[in-house]
C-alpha cells in the first residue's frame, strides 16, 4: 500500500519541526507548521530551569467527557489514587519567525490525584534539553527517589524531595565523543540492587550502571560509531532464569525517504557479549516490547519495525508500512512472524502490555505515529497474526508515548496516552468492550513540547507524605 503522507504533514508538521530543532535526535525533518489550538483547561505554567518545582489543581473542566462516545459518568475515576504519573518531556520556546524550535530545559511532570483533583508538580534540570524516561528508584543504600535520564548532556541523575523541594545527585555524566550526547533510555536489570541497563547516542554504546564500593560505575559495550541505541528491554526469553537486556541500534535518524539498516541485539550483563537476534535489512526498529504477552509461560521479543518510505513529488510515500514482529528463542534473526501490521503509518514508537478488561489474559496496545492507537490480541495461535482493532484515530504525536497501568487498583489497566498532536495527557478505561477517554491534563500550546515517556509512581511517596 502507498500512503501519500501531504496530509499528515499538514497536520503534525509543528512536531516534526520541533524534533529536528532538537538537534540529539539528528532527524532531517518537515518545515511545514500548523497554527496553535485554542487554550485548554489546564496550562503548564514557566519554569526557571534551575529544578524548581510548582503544585497545580487541574480544573474541572480539564476532566473532559469521552469524545468516543463515553460520559463523564462511565469514566469517572476514584477521588484519590495511590499512584501517580511521571511524564517526561523536551519543551520548546519560539524562535523569531514564531516557530516553536528552541530547546528548553528538560521538563518533568508528576501527576496525583487527591481530594478529587489531579494535580501537577514539574522538575526542570537545565543540564539537559529532554527528559527521556523518569522511574521510581529505591536504592538498597541511600534515599528513594525519581530516576532521569537525558541530553544533549548525558547525564542520569537521582531526584530526591527535601525541605526545600527537589535536588538531583548525578550517578552518572559522559561524553561519548560523538555530535550527540544522550541517554536514550534506561531499564532495572536488578530491582534489589538498582542495576541499570541503559542505552546512548550516538556512538552505539549500551552500558550497564552498577553502585560500587566508591559510587556508581558504568560499564560499557564496544563503541561503534554513528550509531543510535533508542530502546532497553529485560527479560529471559531462552528461560534460563537469568535476564538478559535487548537493545535496538540502527542508524542515524532521517526523515528522507529510503532505508534506515538497523537491528535488535541481545547482551549477557555479565559479560556485555552481544547477539543479534532481529536483523531487521534496510529496516530498524525505535519499540521493542520483552515479555509473556501470551500467557504460556515463556518471554518473547516483540519488535516494531519502521515503515520503507520513498522520496516523490507528491511527499514522502510509505511503500512498506509498520510491522510489529514476534521473536522467540529460537526465532532466526531474519525470521520474525508478522503478527500486526499499521496500515499507511511509518513509525510506531510505542508498545505496551497490560490487561485492559480485567479478564486475566494481555492485549498490547501500539501507538502509531499518524493512525492512532490500536489494540491487539493474540489468538489461539499467538505465533500468528493476532486480532487488531482501532481504540482511537484522533491520537497521535512523533513520539506518541502510551503506558498501561492499573492506578486505581482495579484489576484492570487503565492506557494513558500523551497525545501531542492535541497537547493532552489522554486516559482510557474499557466499559462494556469500549475504550472511554477522558483528557486528564492539557497545556495551551501544543507544539511546545514533545512527550517522551510515561511511567507510574507511588503518589504518597513523591509528594513526600
Amino acid at each position: 500500500m502507498i500512503f501519500r503522507a501531504k496530509t499528515l504533514a499538514a497536520r503534525s508538521g509543528a512536531l516534526l519541526l520541533s524534533f529536528a530543532a532538537l538537534v540529539g535526535c539528528g532527524d532531517d525533518s518537515s518545515s511545514e507548521t500548523t497554527e496553535p489550538t485554542s487554550p485548554s483547561a489546564m496550562s503548564a505554567s514557566a519554569m526557571n530551569g534551575e529544578g524548581e518545582s510548582t503544585d497545580m489543581a487541574a480544573t474541572p473542566s480539564a476532566m473532559g467527557t469521552s469524545a468516543m462516545g463515553g460520559s463523564a459518568a462511565t469514566n469517572v475515576e476514584a477521588d484519590d489514587l495511590a499512584r501517580g504519573l511521571l511524564v517526561t518531556y523536551s519543551p520548546f520556546g519560539q524562535n523569531a519567525s514564531g516557530n516553536w524550535v528552541e530547546p528548553q530545559p528538560a521538563r518533568l511532570e508528576i501527576l496525583t490525584r487527591h481530594g478529587g483533583e489531579w494535580h501537577m508538580e514539574a522538575i526542570t534540570d537545565s543540564d539537559s534539553n529532554v527528559f527521556h524516561k523518569a522511574m521510581w528508584f529505591e536504592p538498597q543504600n541511600g534515599p528513594a527517589g525519581i530516576l532521569t535520564i537525558g541530553g544533549m548532556e548525558a547525564y542520569v541523575k537521582l531526584w530526591t524531595r527535601g525541605e526545600n523541594g527537589w535536588t538531583a545527585e548525578t550517578l552518572w555524566h559522559e561524553d561519548f565523543g560523538g555530535e550527540r550526547n544522550r541517554m536514550r533510555d534506561v531499564e532495572f536489570l536488578n530491582q534489589s540492587d538498582g542495576t541499570l541497563a541503559i542505552a546512548t547516542h550516538d556512538q552505539g554504546i549500551v552500558a550497564v550502571l552498577r553502585r560500587g564500593e566508591d559510587g556508581w560505575v558504568a560499564t560499557q559495550s564496544e563503541r561503534r560509531p554513528n550509531m543510535f541505541v533508542h530502546e532497553i528491554e529485560i527479560g529471559d526469553l531462552d528461560g534460563d532464569g537469568t535476564d538478559e537486556f535487548y537493545a535496538t541500534p540502527s542508524e542515524p535518524n532521517h526523515m528522507q525517504g529510503g532505508g534506515q539498516s538497523g537491528e535488535v541485539v541481545r547482551y549477557n550483563p555479565a559479560t556485555m557479549e552481544p547477539t543479534v537476534v532481529a536483523n531487521l535489512g534496510n529496516r530498524h526498529a525505535k519499540e521493542i516490547w520483552v515479555g509473556d504477552a501470551d500467557g504460556d509461560g515463556r518471554d518473547e521479543l516483540y519488535v516494531s519495525v519502521e515503515g520503507l518510505t520513498e522520496r516523490s513529488e507528491s511527499g514522502l510515500e510509505v511503500v512498506e508500512p509498520v510491522e510489529i514482529r514476534r521473536y522467540d528463542a529460537d526465532t532466526p534473526p531474519d525470521q520474525g512472524v508478522v503478527i500486526a501490521r499499521i496500515e499507511g503509518d511509518h513509525l510506531m514508537r510505542f508498545l505496551t502490555v497490560g490487561d485492559v478488561d480485567g479478564d486475566g489474559r494481555s492485549e498490547m496496545v501500539a501507538a502509531s505515529f499518524s493512525r492512532g492507537l490500536w489494540l491487539l490480541r493474540p489468538g489461539s495461535n499467538a505465533r500468528e497474526e493476532w486480532t487488531k482493532e482501532s481504540i482511537d484515530r484522533d491520537s497521535g504525536g512523533f513520539e506518541h508515548a502510551s503506558y498501561l497501568t492499573d492506578l486505581d487498583g482495579d484489576g484492570s489497566d487503565e492506557l494513558y496516552v500523551s497525545s501531542d498532536n492535541d497537547g493532552e495527557l489522554r486516559r482510557y478505561i474499557w466499559r462494556d468492550g469500549r475504550a472511554r477517554r477522558t483528557v486528564i491534563h492539557s497545556r495551551d500550546t501544543p507544539r511546545s513540547m514533545i512527550t517522551w515517556n510515561i511511567m507510574d509512581v507511588p503518589a504518597a511517596s513523591v509528594r513526600g507524605e
